[in-house]
């Protein structure tokens, strides 16, 4: 263990905030090695998200990073002092049930991207529902520079953006800044380094202010219909959109078009 992180072993990995919204903020905290993801990084973030998903308080989790960077990716140099096919393989298999955690979880999650943002680290922004950028920001797969080519990153990069633009950026290794990476679907928005909180708070207050049910049934659809031909998703979403509907926070909210008012759970109090 090098000195920086020996300092940080006595702090979280990972770091935890709350407003009295149910808006959580969960900040990588290895800033001295631009949050890569290490196996403890993960295990920590992993532990995080299990918890949150399963309370029904939250309505929102952002995930940022301190110090430079959003995120640089694995941790190469734990990589290289554990060069076994076994642990290799156990790795990847601890990122993948880390990504899709993410994305199984009921709360809308939010990248808060600043620095940079490579090979899972990138993967992380594509994983995550939505993402907000500095303008400063530069995304890569740059794995292939060093002969690794990201595959697992490649994975969510594919289902973000342009499959010839994924294909591009893995086989170059090449940046790109985040202009490009909104144009291309790999973030929502991107805005001036003194507004990028401001910015994601106002896109927390408006899914806050939304019924919690309704979105947690929706985005477990949203991903699962993905995968799916256009015919069976069409069938798995006229289902799911069925049972919503029949749902008292959904007739309450039809009621209320109808009635040209508020619905009783969008008002204050």
């Amino acid at each position: 263990m090098n000195a920086p992180e020996a300092r940080l072993a006595v702090e979280p990995h990972v770091l935890e905030t709350r407003d009295g919204a149910g808006v959580v903020t969960l900040t990588l905290n290895r800033p001295q090695q631009f949050n890569a993801l290490s196996e403890e990084m993960m295990t920590a973030l992993q532990s995080r998200l299990d918890k949150l998903a399963a309370d029904p308080a939250v309505r929102v989790v952002i995930l940022a990073g301190a110090g430079k960077a959003f995120c640089a990716g694995h941790d190469l140099k734990q990589m290289k002092d554990n060069p076994s096919l076994d642990y290799y393989r156990a790795l990847f298999a601890q990122c993948t049930k880390l990504m899709l955690s993410l994305q199984r979880m009921p709360q809308p999650v939010i990248a808060r991207v600043h620095g940079v943002a490579t090979a899972a680290g990138c993967q992380l922004v594509a994983t995550c529902d939505l993402a907000v950028a500095v303008d400063g920001v530069r995304f890569g797969v740059s794995g292939i520079n060093v002969g690794l080519f990201c595959t697992t990153p490649g994975v969510a990069l594919a289902r973000n953006v342009g499959r010839k633009e994924a294909f591009e950026m893995l086989v170059t290794g090449d940046m790109i800044d985040a202009s490009t990476a909104r144009a291309r679907g790999l973030v929502n928005r991107v805005v001036p380094v003194d507004q990028l909180d401001a910015e994601i708070a106002m896109l927390a207050r408006s899914i806050v202010g939304k019924p919690a049910a309704a979105i947690a049934m929706g985005k477990e659809m949203f991903y699962r219909q993905i995968e799916c031909g256009i015919e069976a998703a069409y069938q798995m979403a006229g289902q799911t959109m069925a049972c919503n509907l029949i749902d008292p926070v959904a007739q309450e909210g039809i009621d209320a078009f109808i009635a040209k008012r508020k619905p009783g759970w969008a008002l204050p109090g």
